[in-house]
């Protein structure tokens, strides 16, 4: 093919982030065919209602086919952006059978069946690029995927999802509580009508085992996930973190255990305000990796929104369509490692336990004692009397996960305890 000839690109879903690309697909033509080497076409647009108004966007490349645009036979790029797992998935095993590169910004498809895809394109020796699955426009597949590929990569973790981070920075800059801080997140835009995958930690949790899975060269799923939300996040928690020298975020977590197992999880979690994520703010993101031999890697920027999310998803375009110029391609799935997942009950870490408890001589005392019974012990306490009870906040030094259950199952059947334990966890040795 002539340098003249375009790449001819498909771009299934039009929506908030599909449209800003087909904006600069059609904007930047000049600058994208400089930097590939031939031009980039944007001939299909697959839609499911093609009479909405899309300024600047031809109405002749909408259709409301998606199998029929994917299957065409000509087409070199296909842009996936219409998320879910069905018919996402059939549509980009479809474009791959057709010969198509194909990027992606389908975190929960990936984290659910992403070996289908990947097996799919060596097999069709095509490539699967997926920056924008992960954090917007931050870049961090592409440093995992090849930059840190001759290092060994220990822990990465970071604030994934603008949405809870927005809300729990509103709950700690301005005092508002949790139903008020998502009500304002929806006003603005930073969260759905039905907020549950951000709020419940799902779209947290799709891009950790992505993460996972690039740091360790291991197929790690959302179901090798342990998930937790912020739902159960009160004031109170926020108050106590800061009295603890704390904020609190929605921490994705993948560590590489001494054994060679994988812990990966989403949780609140108490942030000590001298580590780098505490000041991430707003709806930002930021990823924090630990390495051998690079030491300590920090990328911030935006998570999410039509801008930011496209410029990742041209990004991988170009890289896709410079490797389909050269008749090469890029790095594949990485998963020789094989490695097992860590028993949550060995996943070791600090905890803050927050408990209702009598307000008597001797109470403190037995609750320690409880820990202690179980291996663990206690680095700060924290007391508030209110009447005749107390509000009693504990931080633990790292611990096994079962020994702070064990403990806590303990504390709930003590008569001077209240029922309903709260246990968070807490960021560092």
């Amino acid at each position: 093919m002539g340098k003249s000839t375009p790449l001819k690109v498909a771009l299934l879903g039009c929506g908030v982030v599909g449209s800003q690309v087909a904006r600069l697909l059609i904007e930047q033509a000049d600058d994208l065919r400089a930097r590939v080497g031939r031009p980039l076409e944007l001939v299909g647009i697959a839609v499911r209602r093609p009479d909405v108004e899309r300024p600047g966007i031809d109405p002749a490349l909408l259709t409301t086919d998606a199998d029929a645009l994917v299957a065409r036979g000509d087409i070199d790029l296909v842009i996936e952006l219409v998320g879910g797992i069905e018919p996402a998935r059939s549509l980009i095993l479809a474009a791959i059978r057709h010969g198509a590169s194909v990027v992606t910004a389908n975190k929960a498809l990936l984290a659910e069946d992403g070996p289908t895809i990947y097996s799919a394109a060596e097999e069709a020796g095509v490539d699967v690029y997926y920056e924008a699955a992960v954090a917007g426009a931050i870049p961090i597949v592409r440093p995992l995927r090849e930059s840190l590929v001759g290092d060994e990569v220990t822990a990465v973790m970071g604030i994934v999802n603008g949405t809870t981070n927005y809300i729990l920075d509103k709950m700690h800059t301005e005092g508002a509580d949790f139903a008020e801080a998502l009500g304002d997140a929806q006003r603005l835009g930073y969260a759905e009508a039905d907020p549950t995958a951000d709020i419940e930690g799902y779209d947290a949790a799709a891009k950790a085992a992505l993460l996972a899975s690039l740091a360790f060269h291991s197929r790690v799923q959302l179901s090798d996930v342990v998930r937790e939300g912020i739902t159960s996040v009160s004031k109170a928690d926020i108050t106590a973190a800061e009295e603890m020298g704390c904020v609190v975020k929605l921490l994705a977590r993948c560590t590489l255990g001494e054994d060679g197992s994988i812990a990966v999880g989403v949780h609140p979690t108490m942030v000590p305000l001298s580590h780098p994520l505490a000041a991430i703010p707003g709806a930002y993101n930021a990823i924090f990796i630990e390495s051998r031999n690079a030491g300590r890697l920090m990328f911030m920027g935006p998570g999410a929104g039509g801008a930011p999310t496209a410029s990742a998803v041209l990004g991988d375009l170009v890289t896709a369509a410079r490797n389909r110029v050269r008749n090469g391609r890029g790095p594949g799935e990485s998963s020789y490692s094989g490695r097992a997942m860590t028993d949550p009950g060995d996943v070791v870490s600090r905890y803050y336990a927050a408990m209702t408890v009598h307000d008597e001589p001797g109470v403190l005392a037995a609750v320690a004692e409880a820990f202690s019974r179980h291996g663990v012990s206690l680095q700060a306490v924290r007391q508030e009397s209110e009447g005749e009870q107390a509000r009693l906040g504990v931080m633990t030094h790292a611990a096994r996960h079962s020994q702070v259950l064990t403990a806590i199952d303990e504390l709930d059947r003590m008569p001077e305890v209240h029922p309903g334990i709260a246990l968070m966890h807490v960021e560092g040795a």
